[in-house]
């Protein structure tokens, strides 16, 4: 079962990679914000910077080496792809950790499984606004990648 837990956190993660690589450069960067919110990229990096913000407060050690994004910076393609398969993989162990009891470890008072879902939910949420951004910018990525995004078992 716990395999099982990595893995679906795993597949959420290859998610957001293949997202990532089915948006256009001009897509990256593209924003519904008219008062300098954040763009695509940035909305990704939100995602890389919450996991380290969540690792430095429930596992501290995990967090060591990751590197947050500053606020107005928006990455590029290979940034985003470094920086989220690292934090994935620290919270991977982290998932693991909690599953095991480990000391020093604090998921949330419900459980591993909610600590998981609040991470796929955020992410989900993000994805989704994402989407809304590309589309409302004339970024749209292509149909495979748009319904790529549920498949679950493919990733």
């Amino acid at each position: 079962m716990r395999d099982e837990l990595i893995e679906a956190w795993q597949t959420n993660h290859r998610i957001n990679l293949y997202l990532i690589k089915g948006i256009s450069v001009e897509g990256l960067r593209s924003s519904l914000s008219t008062r300098g919110g954040r763009d695509v990229a940035r909305q990704f990096a939100h995602l890389h910077n919450t996991r380290i913000w969540h690792l430095e407060r429930r596992a501290k050690d995990l967090a060591e080496g990751l590197e947050k994004f500053e606020s107005k910076y928006s990455p590029n393609k290979q940034e985003l792809v470094e920086a989220l398969t690292a934090s994935a993989e620290a919270i991977s162990v982290f998932l693991g950790d909690v599953w095991e009891g480990k000391a020093k470890r604090r998921g949330f008072k419900k459980g591993v499984f909610t600590t998981l879902a609040y991470f796929v939910a955020h992410e989900g949420h993000h994805r989704g606004g994402i989407l809304l951004t590309l589309k409302q910018c004339g970024h749209m990525p292509s149909k495979d990648v748009v319904y790529g995004i549920w498949g679950w078992d493919q990733r």
